[in-house]
């Protein structure tokens, strides 16, 4: 199985915050642990793509900001997907007759 990059992390914590997600849930639904969230968490709000809001429990929502992240990320990873399907597409395929 292949690692995930701090990116990809990143992204699945800004979808799984879009409608308010308490850590609980970053943390089940992003595959991570407590430990492991809280720098996510601690970077995304520093950069203003995640906000707290305060209520009968702590829920962190996407931003404005985090949103238009998320969509850039989602489009330039799709490039990218894109273009490594073409490339295999257009490589000849070596047989070992």
């Amino acid at each position: 199985m292949m690692k995930r990059s701090k990116y990809a992390i990143v992204s699945q914590v800004l979808d799984i915050c879009k409608g308010g997600a308490n850590k609980t849930k970053i943390v089940y639904q992003a595959n991570l642990n407590f430990r492991t969230v809280i720098p996510y968490i601690d970077l995304l709000i520093k950069k203003e793509l995640l906000e707290v809001k305060q209520g009968k429990t702590i829920l962190y929502e996407t931003t404005d900001k985090g949103i238009s992240w998320l969509e850039n990320f989602e489009r330039i990873s799709s490039n990218l997907t894109d273009s490594e399907d073409a490339n295999r597409r257009t490589q000849p395929i070596i047989s070992n007759h």
